[in-house]
């Protein structure tokens, strides 16, 4: 299957197939030698005017370069270092991973891929990242027919001294230890 960009796509279903196309919509837009990158140029940005436009704190900006994230800018002798848009949409890059759900590590591999032209690879990493969307998924579902069957049990306690709630989390801890 492949999508409107050419990029071929590893799955038949298309749920699977709709998230895909939407993380890497999502993450880059395509141009030709870099997908977000822009081309014209701008004023250069200091940090915090980087941290502005950007709306993450400076500190941020620091913790991605020490992860290699991003580039640490050369400092002119005597001078501030410049920023410019390409690092601006490097971070935006970051965070919409992010709310992906994407963690830093494998953002780090996603802006590899940055060119746009190994979509099988970062279909590889949304699928990876879509399994395990799908596994907390279902952990919580079960974690909620616990809770909403230990909050039924609590109402439904008729003379009972002990909670059923405290007593179900007294038994599990106890059983942990064994």
């Amino acid at each position: 299957m492949t999508d409107t960009k050419g990029c071929k796509v590893l799955f038949s279903d298309y749920n699977h197939y709709s998230v895909v196309k939407y993380v890497i919509k999502k993450l880059a837009t395509t141009t030709r030698n870099n997908c977000y990158m822009n081309t014209e140029k701008s004023k250069p940005l200091t940090i915090g005017e980087l941290s502005k436009l950007t709306a993450v704190n400076i500190e941020t900006v620091r913790f991605y370069q020490r992860r290699g994230l991003m580039t640490e800018p050369l400092r002119p002798a005597g001078g501030i270092r410049r920023y410019d848009d390409n690092d601006a949409a490097r971070i935006r890059f970051i965070k919409s991973a992010q709310k992906l759900g994407f963690s830093l590590d494998e953002i780090l591999i996603l802006l590899t891929l940055e060119d746009g032209t190994d979509c099988d690879a970062a279909s590889q990493i949304a699928q990876k990242k879509l399994l395990e969307v799908r596994k907390k998924m279902d952990d919580l579902r079960r974690i909620e027919k616990t809770l909403s069957s230990l909050i039924g049990q609590c109402r439904e306690r008729i003379g009972n001294v002990c909670c059923p709630l405290i007593s179900s989390l007294q038994t599990r801890r106890q059983n942990d230890n064994a």
